[in-house]
């Protein structure tokens, strides 16, 4: 099973690469899959590669989503 999870780019660390959050974790993704990523932009991330990125409106919704499935699986945010 894959499992993709959304992100929120917070930054740009290089070409190609930048820090982005999912819930409270921050970690390293790769964009090349989406060359006009941007800060604040909220992507889906699999396997440490932002796969497609989401309009704004689907972005925030989705980030409520992932929120309650983490709450609802004992996960600390």
């Amino acid at each position: 099973m894959c499992l993709a999870i959304p992100h929120r780019i917070i930054s740009f660390i290089g070409s190609n690469r930048a820090i982005a959050l999912a819930g409270a974790v921050e970690t390293e993704i790769r964009t090349d899959l989406v060359p006009d990523a941007a800060v604040d932009d909220v992507v889906i991330v699999h396997a440490g590669f932002a796969i497609e990125k989401l309009r704004q409106e689907d972005g925030a919704e989705l980030e409520k989503i992932w929120k309650e499935v983490t709450e609802l699986a004992g996960y600390p945010e």
